[in-house]
């Protein structure tokens, strides 16, 4: 029977294990003490779990051996938690779920409305939101609920899925950025937006039918606000017109009044300086307006007898053959081309 002696190993050397030894133990104090810190983040540093400091990104060391801990946050991407919906796969076509146990809300005139809304925040305090609440998303999540389930309740049905939309998103941000700051969560809401606000499925067409009557209600207004807009200006201008018009024509009147009224005190001045001469001017002007538009008319005295105009029958105006005489008074008698020739023939 054939006997096997294997071969002896060869000893290892206290100066190789002792470098592989400080090899593992150069490997540990590298890989535990130091660490990145990505653009995006910041690392909050423990000594024996308690906090120490807050490093900024980069290349960063510690004490190794867990003697130093540290924790990334990313302080730069907005964060975002959804309500009564999950997006369960997004895209160019997005696959939603709904949540209806935490959308259903009561309003407040006691209606039931579907209300869907998610809000965006980022951590600002790595230190408060690595240590001071331990549920951080839990908590997140149940003070928004709270806050807009009291917000809705404080508003009517049609108020809340019109007008007061935009003043339920405020007052929900202003409300959780104050709650999480007595929280000292550490983080900030940039935004709440309300997503989809519906009845429930029951009343869906009810409730569509009176969105179509306040459609209808709304653009009858606006018509009849057009239609306002449109006549009102014209009637004021023209009212305005008239009243300009009716000014005018009252300033001119007053003006002619008084011109007319210091004409007559001018006249009757000269009338009382030389009667005579007044009376024979007002006489001849009164003449002149009388007969300014007629034509073919003879003036002769009413004293002379037997006097024959001459005419010119071919043009139908008289020339008279010599200038009549004049009466004492200066006073004429008139006649047309007829009534001269009658008064020759006397």
């Amino acid at each position: 029977m054939l006997k096997f002696t294997p071969p002896k190993a060869g000893k290892i050397s206290p100066a190789l294990v002792t470098l592989i030894g400080l090899g593992i133990v150069l490997a540990i104090l590298l890989g535990t003490s130091v660490y990145i810190v990505d653009q995006t983040e910041e690392a909050v540093v423990t000594r024996f779990g308690k906090y120490i400091s807050t490093k900024e990104p980069g290349l960063q060391f510690k004490l190794p051996f867990g003697i130093d801990r540290s924790y990334t946050v990313n302080v730069k991407a907005v964060q975002t938690e959804q309500f009564g919906f999950r997006t369960l796969r997004s895209g160019v076509s997005s696959t939603y779920a709904n949540q209806t146990g935490e959308s259903t809300m009561l309003t407040g005139d006691l209606n039931i409305v579907e209300v869907e809304w998610i809000i965006q925040y980022r951590v600002v305090d790595p230190k408060a939101w690595t240590f001071n609440v331990m549920e951080r998303t839990a908590t997140i999540r149940d003070v928004s609920r709270s806050a807009i389930n009291m917000l809705v309740g404080d508003r009517a049905i049609m108020d809340i899925m019109g007008p007061e939309r935009s003043a339920i998103e405020a007052a929900g941000a202003e409300f959780m950025n104050e709650t999480f700051r007595g929280y000292g969560l550490g983080i900030d809401v940039i935004a709440v937006k309300l997503q989809n606000i519906d009845p429930p499925a029951g009343v869906q067409e009810a409730f569509d039918d009176v969105n179509k009557a306040e459609q209808d209600m709304n653009r009858l207004i606006n018509e009849g606000q057009q239609a306002y807009n449109a006549e009102i200006p014209r009637a004021r201008g023209e009212r305005e017109r008239l009243v300009q018009e009716a000014q005018g024509y009252a300033t001119e009147r007053v003006n002619r009044a008084k011109g007319d009224v210091a004409r007559f005190n001018s006249v009757y001045d000269e009338y009382r300086r030389s009667p005579e001469v007044t009376r024979q001017r007002l006489y001849y002007e009164m003449i002149e307006e009388v007969f300014k538009d007629e034509e073919g008319t003879v003036i002769i005295d009413r004293n002379l007898d037997n006097f024959l105009p001459l005419r010119n029958l071919g043009s139908g105006t008289s020339r008279p053959a010599s200038p009549a005489p004049r009466s004492n008074q200066g006073e004429g008698s008139l006649s047309s081309s007829g009534n001269a020739g009658s008064q020759g023939g006397r």
